[in-house]
């Protein structure tokens, strides 16, 4: 049986993983069709970069460091983090595709797109990458300052991979609201990749699956309390694609058909459509 949950747990990352990672192609590719990025924001995109930069960082830190480790271990039962090898091929590869996304609104002119708004993080966005590298900070002087003691209890080089973890957590939490409100103004999902959304659905399902199988394995569920980041991009995720799902499907339904969906009608369809 424990071989078993074991094979399942890493099926399931490396599925969740290829999910994810191919959720960040429909968008710039969507783009490159369309030669264009109107109807979308160059927040998400960008805060984007931000937030893999951070949890690749704190997933290599887990995954490698000995330092790291042992502090985890201490503060949770002895166990090791949850983090997997696919967790960190998920996050640079993430982070090279949003590089690549985000160049196509910081750096227009080079795609040879249109002009169109939203091509500028808004100040909101700017405003949290900020706030996020003040608190990274603020946490790496705060443990400079701590003389070195328990890191069960005492301020350790652990708390700075959380803190830089919840920077990732952070940008998931607002990263998605620029688009949704973009919507909304726009009364329309055009633009914007349903694709991306479905793939995540997937991803974050599976992501939660993993993190329960390798906790219940460990027979300690600190295996899940213990690395925080990764139990809430599941939830956050899930939460935000429903939305963007119920805008595509049910509010915005039939009000305007999407660059993906006309791309698959007959040529006079497309023209009567436009």
């Amino acid at each position: 049986m424990v071989a078993f949950l074991s094979f399942i747990s890493a099926v399931f990352g490396w599925i969740y993983t290829l999910a994810w990672s191919l959720s960040f192609y429909p968008q710039p590719l969507l783009n490159w069709q369309r030669r264009s990025t109107s109807g979308t924001t160059a927040d998400f995109p960008t805060i984007n970069v931000i937030g893999f930069a951070a949890y690749f960082v704190s997933n290599v830190a887990f995954y490698y460091s000995p330092v790291v480790r042992s502090q985890y271990a201490a503060r949770n039962n002895g166990l090791t983090p949850t983090v997997a090898f696919n967790d960190i091929v998920f996050a640079i590869h993430a982070l090279i595709l949003s590089l690549i996304t985000a160049s196509q609104y910081l750096l227009r002119p080079l795609w040879g797109f249109e002009a169109s708004s939203g091509a500028r993080p808004s100040r909101f966005i700017s405003g949290i990458i900020a706030g996020s590298a003040l608190g990274v900070l603020i946490t790496c002087f705060i443990v400079w300052a701590t003389p070195s003691g328990n890191p069960a209890a005492d301020w350790c080089e652990l708390d700075i991979v959380y803190a830089v973890g919840y920077v990732k957590l952070l940008v998931t939490l607002v990263k998605y609201s620029p688009q949704i409100l973009a919507n909304y103004r726009n009364k329309s999902t055009r633009g914007w990749s349903i694709w991306q959304i479905i793939l995540d659905v997937v991803g974050g399902i599976l992501s939660l699956a993993q993190l329960g199988i390798d906790s219940y394995l460990q027979h300690d569920w600190s295996g899940v309390t213990g690395n925080p980041v990764k139990l809430m991009l599941g939830n956050c995720s899930l939460v935000f694609d429903s939305i963007f799902m119920f805008q595509h499907y049910v509010i915005y339904r039939g009000k305007a058909t999407s660059d993906e969906e006309q791309s698959l009608l007959p040529e006079e369809d497309r023209r009567h459509r436009d």
